[in-house]
């Protein structure tokens, strides 16, 4: 086996113990969740365990990444996204990346002139982009309206609401990442 091989291998622990951390999981927790023991759990993140299929696919499945992303294997034929929409409290998703790490998506928010706007928390980092429409974004105490080609950031500890400001969908392009995970759009001086 060549040294690129195997060093692809020995980083499988180390990506496996990152995604657990990332969704803040015990290894008791996720072995509740696999199936898989948590000592064998252990072993396969510290890499003293090597890695079978049959442990590689409940382990995909609960952190819903594709198993290339386990070996760090190059992504290989079609680099096209498979967009399927969600919708969600007369929302819709459209997401726009692989799950994992920040998450972009197209959201499309139809006027809702008759709901009370419900503020809620979570956890997490959000930057929209308003595509077409107005946004209205309640944001703890303030509201702020964002016409298109406006942008704005926020800790989504901090009670939120999105909606369309007027008769008229609005359109976002929404980035999410894990709270830390900041993306940054800032303006140049001449």
């Amino acid at each position: 086996m060549g040294t690129e091989k195997k060093d692809r291998l020995a980083a499988v622990g180390p990506r496996l113990r990152e995604l657990r951390r990332r969704h803040r999981l015990t290894l008791a927790g996720l072995a509740e969740r696999t199936g898989i023991n948590a000592s064998t759990l252990s072993r396969l993140e510290g890499g003293t365990r090597k890695p079978t299929l049959e442990m590689l696919l409940p382990l995909a499945e609960v952190y819903a990444v594709p198993l290339d992303e386990f070996v760090g294997a190059p992504r290989t034929g079609d680099p096209r996204i498979h967009l399927k929409p969600v919708t969600r409290n007369g929302m819709t998703f459209v997401p726009l990346s692989r799950p994992g790490g920040t998450q972009a998506h197209k959201l499309l928010i139809p006027p809702r002139p008759d709901t009370e706007p419900q503020l809620s928390t979570h956890e997490g980092f959000e930057w929209v982009y308003v595509l077409a429409g107005r946004l209205r974004l309640l944001l703890g105490e303030e509201t702020v309206v964002l016409k298109p080609g406006e942008a704005a950031e926020f800790d989504t500890h901090v009670p939120h609401w999105l909606g369309s400001d007027d008769e008229r969908t609005v359109e976002l392009l929404i980035l999410f990442g894990t709270q830390g995970e900041r993306a940054h759009l800032r303006a140049r001086t001449p």
